[in-house]
C-alpha cells in the first residue's frame, strides 16, 4: 500500500495520508541541524503494510535534502538505518 507523506511542521511530525486518512506518523523535534526522530506510529487498520518504512524513508530522504543530521531517538527509525546504511551519513 503506498500512502501520500507530507511533512507537517505545525505540528512537527510528518504525516502518511491513505485515501484521505490519517493512517501514520513521525513526530520530531528539529534543534538547529539537527532532527531527532521521535516516535513513528500507524493506526492498527494499517499494520503491516510497509507504511511506518514509508515514513522513516520519507523523512530520511526530507533531512539529507535539507542537509540535516538524523538523531534516530525511535527505535523503528533506528533499525530502518540499520537495513539501509546508505542513511547511516546522516546519523548524529
Amino acid at each position: 500500500m503506498v500512502g501520500m507523506v507530507i511533512n507537517n511542521e505545525t505540528d512537527s511530525r510528518y504525516e502518511l495520508h491513505v485515501d484521505g486518512q490519517l493512517a501514520g506518523q513521525l513526530d520530531y523535534q528539529l534543534i538547529g541541524d539537527v532532527i531527532a526522530l521521535t516516535h513513528t506510529e500507524v493506526d492498527e487498520a494499517y499494520a503491516g503494510q510497509g507504511l511506518g518504512a514509508q515514513l522513516a524513508k520519507f523523512a530520511l530522504d526530507d533531512a539529507q535534502a535539507r542537509g540535516l543530521k538524523v538523531s534516530p531517538i525511535c527505535p523503528f527509525v533506528a533499525k530502518y538505518i540499520d537495513k539501509h546504511p546508505e542513511y547511516r551519513v546522516t546519523v548524529r
